[in-house]
């Protein structure tokens, strides 16, 4: 499958425009940690891109998030590495290659990275810098639903929190239009 019939996929899999940013913004750290690890980052970018196709269907059963994914992808030309790291995202298997873990730790940093942003005056991504989301981050009732611990557990590809939150921001600065930020 390539990007632009993932991302038809998307769009008429959820209709929710701030989940389909999240999953944009997803695409775009998992793009941006590829090329640091000279990895695939079509094949990354697809991860973070389709990671949460099935977030309506299990609003009510976060057991089967990604589970469903899974299915709703099988057959359609999508690789076992990322039908699995999509399945991992959740925290329902483990997590084993590179790919898992940078899917892992940014699903919950795009959505602090954005919440940093709206508290800016300007609500812009451009105004938001890596020291401004580290103080953020430290403040655990500052975008709670962020999960500091999964976040962090990017040490596992052996980036520091500021490198990981440097990358993530940068990407997601570069598709600030598509975000609305």
């Amino acid at each position: 499958m390539h990007r632009e019939e993932a991302k038809v996929l998307l769009e008429q899999t959820i209709p929710n425009k701030n989940l389909q940013k999240h999953m944009l913004a997803a695409e775009a750290c998992m793009r941006e940690l590829a090329v640091h690890f000279n990895e695939d980052a079509d094949q990354w970018g697809l991860a973070g891109l389709l990671h949460d196709l099935d977030y309506d269907q299990t609003a009510n059963d976060f057991g089967n998030h990604g589970k469903i994914t899974a299915q709703m992808l099988a057959g359609k030309g999508i690789s076992d590495e990322i039908i699995y790291s999509i399945k991992a995202h959740p925290g329902h298997v483990e997590a084993k290659s590179k790919m898992d873990f940078a899917l892992y730790a940014a699903d919950p940093l795009t959505g602090l990275i954005v919440a940093a942003a709206l508290m800016h005056p300007s609500k812009k991504l451009a105004s938001v810098d890596v020291p401004f989301i580290m103080k953020r981050y430290k403040e655990k009732r500052f975008a709670a639903g962020a999960n500091r611990e999964q976040i962090q557990t990017c040490d596992k590809l052996g980036l520091t929190l500021e490198d990981f939150v440097e990358k993530c921001l940068k990407a997601m600065q570069g598709i600030s239009e598509e975000l609305g930020l």
